[in-house]
């Protein structure tokens, strides 16, 4: 299964994998179903989670129920634990809007919600991160997670995150991180799609962010509070999660 899902990954644009997901997931979630793992978003339990990965693929990792990432059930449980996001009105720009938040998030009353991204089929917007359409300091809450690492002009993006961000609003922007590099390493010269996927992780990515990636975004004028949330979690919580231990989320404000 390893080796079909890497060759499906490869080989399938990304858009027409999105719209076959939502026919595959349901026989996935009924063939896995268990009680040894749990994805907290839908609360379902698996015998086991599927492998995933565009290089090197990790074992265990994407639910069969929402297609969710560690990634993505570290953040669940940040913002249904240590925020107000379910709660309080916000307006809400949501960039790339992944599958396992889409709906749950459009059906959350207190959000004015929408969401962005220049090619995804599911996107309420087509817009460049790099200029977007939008006023200046018009959302309370902006998401842009495993966005910036595909964009060449990173500052850029990041310049114009902060620019429709209002005053006293914050935002949450994930990336992979290797925090065992000081700085990120980028390397416009590479271009063969399998030695992208070997150097920086998967074959649309442009580099790979470092610790310095806080101190970029605290450059372009944000505050960075880099949350460590698993150290919150027991051991055991983090393995029935399927959580990446030690994961920083990246969270800013304006």
């Amino acid at each position: 299964m390893k080796k079909l899902f890497k060759i499906i990954l490869n080989t399938i644009p990304r858009p027409i994998l999105i719209r076959l997901s939502y026919v595959v997931r349901p026989l996935l979630a009924f063939f896995l179903r268990g009680d040894t793992f749990i994805d907290p978003i839908d609360g379902k339990g698996f015998r086991s989670f599927l492998p995933y990965g565009y290089g090197d693929q990790r074992n265990n990792v994407l639910s069969p129920s929402t297609l969710s990432l560690e990634r993505h059930r570290l953040l669940w449980l940040y913002l249904k634990e240590d925020t107000s996001f379910f709660t309080a009105e916000k307006k809400v720009l949501h960039f790339a809007p992944e599958q396992c938040f889409l709906k749950r998030f459009k059906r959350l009353a207190n959000l004015d919600y929408t969401t962005t991204d220049l090619e995804s089929p599911i996107a309420d917007v087509k817009a460049d991160i790099c200029d977007l359409p939008f006023e200046d300091n018009s959302y309370d809450v902006i998401l842009c997670n495993h966005v910036l690492e595909h964009i060449p002009d990173d500052t850029k993006a990041m310049q114009e995150l902060y620019r429709v961000m209002k005053p006293g609003g914050y935002g949450i922007f994930q990336i992979p991180q290797d925090l065992s590099r000081a700085n990120t390493f980028e390397d416009n010269s590479i271009t063969d799609k399998k030695e992208r996927a070997k150097i920086f992780g998967q074959y649309d990515h442009v580099r790979v962010y470092g610790r310095d990636y806080f101190d970029k975004l605290r450059d372009i004028g944000f505050t960075v509070e880099e949350v460590d949330y698993t150290a919150n979690l027991s051991q055991e919580l983090i393995e029935k999660y399927c959580l990446a231990q030690g994961e920083i989320i990246p969270v800013v404000y304006k």
